[in-house]
């Protein structure tokens, strides 16, 4: 076992590692804090040599750390690893926080990512076995897909983090499927930002998809169905399945009362009135 060092936390770079908790939970942070105050720290942190600026970079504690500068206190217990390479380091970070924390589905994928961003690995096939050598080809496969989940809505989600992997999977589904961009036009064109709001809109899109995959599509005519239609006015048409029936919305500038009395006055003429 290596020994213990009391390291002062200003040597410490707590971002030499890219991380893979996203995400602080307050109360957490809070609880731990007054713990430590009260009996100290029970497990210490690892850290390992680093070549940048300070002389020590974290590997996992993170929240340890975080606890002890509000405390002010000026070292916290350490152990040093000696990690072969920032991807071994990683893989440690990883391990630690698998066995500790209850990471998310999403804060997994997003750790894959930001490593190939930084240049630690070279595809997504050298990550996932570096990173999470105890996955099985199933699980990697799942994570793979909610990799590609991140990628596309990571900008856009208000809170990803609570999607739960089963929610993930679903529009992982709906990308392959190819129904990013009317779900990218489902949440642009809403200005209800709110997680509830957000996944309704998707799951509306994600059941007719998974409704056709069961009982096969309508006999749509060719290059149909049209999930959207962008006019050349400042309007956004979009269609949407409802266990009662079916949606248009009309969203955009020039989505008003009059326009859709002029609607109705087509249907009317189309469909005949009573």
């Amino acid at each position: 076992m290596d020994p213990i060092q009391h390291i002062p936390l200003d040597q410490i770079d707590a971002t030499a590692l890219p991380r893979d908790r996203l995400d602080l939970d307050p109360i957490a942070l809070s609880d731990l804090t007054l713990s430590i105050a009260a009996h100290g720290l029970r497990m210490p942190i690892e850290v390992f040599p680093a070549t940048g600026p300070l002389p020590y970079g974290l590997i996992s504690g993170y929240r340890r750390l975080i606890a002890h500068r509000e405390l002010n206190l000026p070292t916290i217990p350490a152990f040093i690893r000696q990690p072969a390479d920032i991807p071994a380091a990683l893989a440690a970070m990883i391990e630690e926080n698998e066995i500790r924390a209850e990471i998310t589905p999403w804060e997994r994928a997003s750790i894959l990512l930001t490593a190939l961003e930084h240049g630690h690995f070279a595809t997504l096939d050298d990550a996932l076995p570096a990173l999470y050598p105890t996955y099985d080809r199933f699980r990697r496969a799942r994570l793979r897909a909610v990799v590609e989940v991140v990628q596309h809505f990571g900008p856009t989600l208000t809170e990803p983090l609570s999607l739960s992997q089963q929610k993930l999977t679903r529009l992982a589904a709906g990308l392959r499927a190819g129904l990013g961009p009317v779900m990218d036009v489902a949440l642009a064109e809403s200005s209800d930002r709110s997680p509830a709001t957000q996944w309704s809109l998707l799951a509306a899109i994600l059941d007719e998809m998974e409704e056709e995959a069961r009982h096969g599509p309508p006999p749509y005519r060719k290059d149909r169905p049209r999930h959207y239609l962008r006019t050349a006015m400042s309007l956004t048409i979009r269609r949407e399945r409802h266990k009662d029936g079916w949606l248009l919305r009309f969203t955009g500038r020039d989505a008003s009362g009059p326009l859709m009395e002029d609607v109705m006055d087509y249907v009317e003429a189309w469909l005949g009135g009573r």
